[in-house]
């Protein structure tokens, strides 16, 4: 009998980013129970031998979806990527490979005495066009690595080692490149003895991203209906990381409406990209929210910014849609919320925090996946805070007041945060081969 083992190298988190390189070590062990007499002999201890005829180990990112996708385009790019060997077993695991990087061979006819145990190191890269895990309604991605090997005169077994790929923007720009590299050689301490690093490309990505999140670009949003001027609402900055807190201000002082109380909800929106069905289009039109009430809203001012500006103008200006096509939801997942009384305060905070085992803000050709802040008011005419009480003279709160409700959809840009900082610890896998 032989066991396979497979553990990660990185034994905290088994969170990679596009672009970075996995390592796994491979174990191979021929176990021998104790109920098992070891040979005798020298003939003996020949035919106790396992012989093991090859093994290979490649990445897949797999695919399952609901939506109708043509795959035969897809089905001979593979076929010519793998080739028409044994390893074509692994395309039969549930879901359609998209991507696989080449197999690499680790061993050809290993041969392994009673107990004895082989270790192999695998490592590859992450493709940087791939998409990452995401389990959502109607789609799934997720990445395996597939550890095959053959008996000789048995069929192919396979271990698959799963892992979460988080996606890395690619930088747009290709002479952000150049400009990177000299701004680092620059600070890097002027010592001739040591040797210049060259910077990968995933250190350049890594650097942008960390830009584009720490900048602070505050955004102020004027919250109105058609009763009148409801408060001002302003964004700090509008990307931001897995496991940091969405950090926003509310200010009511001037509001010619009361505004009772509010609640802001985390939402990721699935929207799918090719045409679909009149009913599945049917099913996603009843989840979208009340459109007439987003175009009571209007933006005051907007800071600098060319692609967040016009993603902010198109979800947040009434103007920049017409009313008899509303804008579509897609399939909505509320994944954190907050919730204020807010009816005699002038000024408050709203913290709404985004875990880190949820997907960054991505695109492919089948889904579109994006993150909003779903605002609900709860808003009244009534100014005063009640009628003085003539026993004990202090306000007495009214026994009724009319409200009326309105909602807003604020888009925002979740980015990837460092795997390291995720913790998530890996277990090994293992396989036995009678």
């Amino acid at each position: 009998m032989i066991e396979i083992k497979a553990k990660l190298v990185r034994a905290d988190s088994a969170i990679y980013a596009t672009g970075e390189r996995v390592e796994c070590l491979i174990e191979f062990t021929h176990k021998v129970f104790a109920d098992e007499q070891p040979p005798s002999n020298r003939n003996a201890n020949e035919a106790g031998l396992e012989n093991l005829a090859w093994a290979s180990a490649q990445l897949h990112c797999y695919r399952k979806t609901s939506y109708s996708t043509p795959t035969a385009d897809k089905t001979q790019e593979l076929t010519e990527l793998i080739g028409r060997t044994a390893l074509d077993a692994v395309t039969q695991a549930p879901g359609e490979v998209i991507v696989a990087t080449k197999p690499k061979i680790l061993f050809c006819d290993l041969k392994l005495q009673p107990g004895e145990t082989k270790i192999y190191f695998f490592n590859e890269f992450v493709p940087r066009d791939g998409p990452p895990t995401y389990r959502g309604h109607d789609i799934r991605y997720f990445y395996k690595i597939t550890i095959a090997t053959q008996r000789v005169k048995s069929k192919v077994q396979t271990l698959a080692v799963p892992i979460r790929v988080l996606p890395i923007p690619i930088i747009a720009r290709p002479d952000e490149l150049p400009v990177t590299v000299e701004t680092n050689e620059e600070l890097a301490p002027t010592n001739p003895f040591l040797e210049k690093r060259e910077i990968s490309e995933l250190e350049i990505s890594w650097h942008h991203l960390k830009n584009v999140t720490a900048r602070r670009a505050p955004k102020f949003y004027r919250i109105s209906n058609k009763r009148g001027f409801v408060g001002r609402f302003c964004l700090f900055k509008p990307a931001y990381k897995l496991g940091e807190d969405i950090v926003g201000s509310l200010d009511f002082d001037g509001c010619q409406v009361r505004c009772v109380q509010f609640s802001v909800k985390l939402q990721q929106q699935e929207l799918p990209i090719r045409p679909q069905p009149p009913q599945a289009l049917q099913s996603q039109s009843s989840v979208g929210d009340d459109a007439s009430s987003i175009q009571s809203f209007d933006m005051a001012s907007v800071a600098s910014g060319v692609a967040v500006d016009s993603l902010h103008r198109s979800a947040t200006s009434g103007s920049a849609r017409e009313k008899d096509t509303p804008e579509p939801t897609g399939k909505l997942s509320t994944i954190s919320n907050t919730h204020q009384v807010c009816y005699a305060t002038q000024q408050t905070q709203v913290v709404v925090p985004i875990p880190l085992h949820v997907t960054p803000t991505f695109r492919t050709d089948l889904v579109d996946v994006k993150w909003r802040l779903h605002f609900e008011f709860v808003t009244s005419t009534m100014m005063d805070f009640g009628g003085p009480n003539p026993e004990s003279g202090e306000l007495k709160a009214p026994a009724e007041m009319p409200v009326e409700t309105m909602v807003w959809n604020l888009p925002v840009t979740i980015y990837a945060a460092n795997p390291l900082q995720i913790y998530n610890p890996n277990q090994t896998f293992n396989l036995l081969i009678k």
